[in-house]
């Protein structure tokens, strides 16, 4: 399967800190998506524990619709994640809201490590 990227650079990020970059990458329609989330999961745990484990790197994943009638599964990269998501090639994106995320791969302690703002 081919990934089709979705650019969602709006140079919201300091392009002098890299690493603070979010990365996403559409991983298609709900039909498609669980192929290359497995692959991502695959990848994603073996650079997991090639880094220790670390408590801010995730994946998560959102359908989003932008008012079309079928969604499209999108795949989140948290920055400790880049590695993750050039692999698979991914464009870095602005650090999407909390609302609807599920976390694909990661410790569940991420969540308040990467949106402290949702902890209030």
């Amino acid at each position: 399967m081919i990934l089709r990227l979705r650019s969602n650079w709006n140079g919201v990020m300091n392009p002098n800190n890299k690493n603070n970059y979010w990365y996403c990458l559409s991983l298609g329609d709900g039909m498609m998506a669980p192929m290359p989330s497995a692959e991502i999961e695959e990848k994603f745990q073996q650079s997991f524990v090639a880094a220790g484990k670390p408590d801010d790197m995730a994946v998560f994943t959102r359908p989003e619709s932008e008012g079309r009638l079928h969604c499209e599964i999108m795949a989140y990269f948290s920055p400790a994640a880049g590695d993750v998501a050039k692999a698979f090639d991914a464009e870095p994106c602005a650090k999407p809201a909390r609302a609807g995320l599920g976390l694909l791969a990661g410790k569940q302690i991420c969540w308040s490590m990467l949106f402290p703002e949702s902890e209030a």
